[in-house]
Parts: C-alpha cells; structure tokens; sequence
C-alpha cells in the first residue's frame, strides 16, 4: 500500500474515532450498534479512550506521510513501532485472540467483522508503514546521467 493512501486511511481512521469520542455513532445507527460491531462490548469506550485512538492514528499517518523530515532515525523507528503494533493487531485479529490487546472484545458480531474488515486492514496499514520504513532508509540517488 503506497505510502499516501495508507497516511490518508489512518487520518480517515482518527477523524472517525474523534468523532465517536464526541458521542457521533457514525456509520452505525446508533451508540449500542457502534459498541457491538466496532468494540465487541455493551458500551462505548470513554471520549478518552476514543481521543487517545485518534492521536496515535494521527502520529502514525504523520509518520508514513514523511513527518519529522528532519530526524530520519527517528521517524524509522517509529515507524517500526507502527507496523508492530498494527500488526500484531492484526494476527490477533485473525487468530480470533483481539480480547488478548482489548479484554472483553468478545461479540459474535465484532469477531466477525475483526476477522473480515478490522484485521486485514491493521495487516494492510501495518504493510504501508513497513513499504515507508523501508523506503526511508535506501539512500537517495542522483537521477542517472546526472552530477551527484
């Protein structure tokens, strides 16, 4: 996943959850159905909780999207730091083990729709944040035929 489209799906990502933590329960009816099929709980988290999400989806797509430009290693790391954590959310998910990272995600409903939607786009977010990881660290080149 090319590094643009994943930044843009995590802001998308962290503009949803700001707006659940303002009590919004789009796209789902309403706050009950959004508990089930996002948390797998009888409620909501707190706006917090829902805030704190969208902070670390806003620094992660800061980093894929090549933000601090000036502290390379820093950027790689968390960038590394990313895909881990989006990953192993991901296996999680798959493996049907999400309540392992977030106790109590337990619904039929949100297991199923962990396994189908939330887990393979954690492993596809995971896989941009690697592609930008890595494509942080080549060295830059000279376009051939041109002075260094």
């Amino acid at each position: 996943m090319p590094a643009r489209l994943t930044g843009v799906t995590m802001l998308g990502l962290a503009v949803l959850h700001v707006a659940w933590g303002a009590g919004s329960s789009v796209p789902f009816g309403d706050r009950d159905d959004l508990a089930d099929a996002v948390v797998g709980t009888a409620a909501v988290p707190p706006p917090a909780a829902c805030y704190t999400v969208a902070g670390a989806l806003m620094a992660a797509a800061a980093l894929v999207l090549g933000l601090p430009a000036g502290r390379p290693a820093l950027r790689r790391a968390g960038l590394l730091a990313v895909t881990t954590v989006l990953g192993g959310r991901g296996v999680l998910g798959l493996a049907g083990r999400t309540d392992l990272a977030s106790p109590g995600s337990a619904s039929p409903r949100f297991r199923r729709l962990d396994r189908r939607v939330y887990s393979p786009l954690c492993l596809a977010l995971a896989g941009g944040a690697w592609s930008a990881a890595r494509a942080s660290h080549r060295p830059h080149r000279s376009p051939a035929g041109s002075a260094p």
